[in-house]
């Protein structure tokens, strides 16, 4: 693996291409460059059969440039590094920092390239890939670029083994923000490989990498507790906070239960200053029953027996209506 450092400061686990694999895809590139460069010359010769010497021969020098030099730079800028070699073997040009390659990157190793493959039939490139630690030619070098693989087979691309059961959840309070990107590359690396190790030397590794983590992060692990097992607990403890913070409800933009629509990336939070506000509840307007009213009770009528209307005592009903006297 590669110690790429991006500008993040986190460290990449790119393989560097050795030289079989970026001979083989330089061959693949020369074949079909060549190919097309004889085309293009066969067909330039017969349009310019009229003209000169001195035209005819700044037109080849023309399609040299254009087909030999130019096509492979157009090639690598607009595919970010991947041309059909490339393509082809599993290969990829990238930056120093991993990032992809730019027109001025791949001019500079198109330039190069000249010199050190076309001009010496790639003995320059074959002997500065060999001398290099990563494995870069002296375009590589000069261009600040990297020749990476893409394509890992498959028994080689190993996970980390998943934690004791017992173990899970038991690292939640932890925290991990100390840790550097570096310890944790080291730690997966020994887990995706603590089979292929001696058990003393994986024993004492796994030791020194968890007295590391538990430097950084102030918690010890439990009593009795392997520190392989420890180291992937924890492990797998990050892993599980990376899932949740990228795929929270509120990371890509959504509606909380407040009702506040949260900005796309913004991880749901409302802007500074602004309060989200729930809808009133809907309440139905109370119904008033009247209010009970008891019947009206005349007052008793007190009469004076010694005072007796005749109409009243002889049976007749009461019209209202007084005779004259």
């Amino acid at each position: 693996m590669s110690g790429l450092v991006t500008g993040d400061a986190v460290v990449l686990g790119l393989q560097p291409a050795r030289l079989p694999s970026r001979a083989l895809a330089v061959l693949i590139d020369l074949v079909v460059v060549w190919a097309v460069y004889l085309l293009i010359t066969l067909g330039l010769a017969v349009a310019t059969a009229s003209l000169d010497e001195a035209a005819v021969t700044a037109v080849s020098i023309a399609s040299f440039l254009l087909v030999l030099v130019g096509a492979p730079i157009a090639v690598e800028t607009l595919s970010h590094g991947r041309s059909l070699g490339k393509l082809a073997c599993g290969l990829r040009v990238v930056r120093d920092d991993g990032g992809p390659v730019r027109f001025r990157h791949a001019l500079v190793r198109g330039a190069m390239g000249v010199v050190e493959i076309l001009m010496t039939f790639g003995v320059v490139a074959c002997v500065s890939s060999l001398v290099s630690e990563r494995g870069r030619r002296l375009g590589d070098v000069f261009a600040g670029t990297l020749v990476v693989r893409e394509r890992i087979p498959a028994a080689r691309a190993l996970a980390v083994p998943p934690p004791p059961p017992w173990l899970v959840g038991r690292f939640t309070g932890v925290d991990l923000s100390a840790v550097p990107e570096a310890l944790w590359l080291e730690i997966r690396q020994y887990l995706t490989r603590s089979r292929e190790l001696d058990p003393v030397v994986g024993r004492r590794l796994a030791e020194r990498l968890a007295d590391e983590l538990v430097a950084r992060t102030g918690t010890p692990p439990p009593a009795g507790v392997p520190a392989e097992a420890y180291l992937a607990g924890v492990v797998a403890e990050r892993q599980a906070r990376d899932a949740r913070r990228a795929f929270a409800p509120g990371a890509g933009g959504g509606t909380g239960p407040t009702g506040f629509v949260a900005p796309a990336g913004a991880g749901g939070a409302p802007p500074m200053g602004t309060f989200p506000v729930a809808a009133p509840p809907v309440v139905a307007p109370p119904v008033l029953a009247p209010p009970a009213v008891a019947p009206a009770v005349a007052d008793p009528v007190v009469v004076d027996p010694a005072v007796v209307d005749p109409v009243v005592e002889s049976g007749a009903r009461p019209t209202g209506f007084a005779p004259p006297a």
